[in-house]
């Protein structure tokens, strides 16, 4: 039996890191709506439910950061997984505290980027603790019912 998922929402301004990592969603089962800009995942996001979003940090105009407090405005529920291809220790403990998901430095583990991203959809029930390896290291994280957790970014 295979699991089916709703889209995920894909958000990078780099094509081929956008591509690389679509067909690595798609290859794994799940669809993908892939944007390369955060206006334009805004705009989808008022007409459409979004359980789980992969936002790149860096990206030119808005940053995720600030896009994810666009998002947890708009939709608090929304799973937000963060991927970098930045070393960014400061940034990352910002977006955790604030209620992201998880969090990969590019290039990421494969198995562990989709295990997330599985997690995300809800394959595990939200009012357990679970420590999870985010980026190759262990980082202890508490599921949050509501995702989002927003504070001044």
């Amino acid at each position: 039996m295979t699991d089916v998922f709703p889209a995920v929402c894909l958000v990078d301004d780099d094509a081929s890191v956008r591509k690389s990592i679509a067909r690595l969603l798609e290859s794994s089962g799940f669809e993908v709506e892939a944007f390369s800009e955060p206006e334009a995942f805004l705009e989808h996001l008022t007409a459409h439910s979004v359980p789980v979003a992969v936002l790149d940090i860096r990206m030119k105009g808005m940053s995720g950061m600030v896009l994810l407090a666009h998002l947890c405005a708009r939709s608090p529920g929304t799973r937000v997984i963060f991927i970098t291809a930045h070393e960014a220790s400061a940034a990352k403990a910002t977006v955790m505290q604030a209620g992201a998901f998880a969090f990969f430095t590019k290039p990421f583990d494969h198995t562990r980027f989709l295990a997330a991203v599985r997690d995300a959809f809800g394959h595990i029930s939200p009012d357990k603790k679970l420590t999870r390896m985010v980026d190759e290291r262990s980082f202890a994280l508490e599921t949050k019912s509501s995702g989002c957790a927003v504070r001044r970014l």
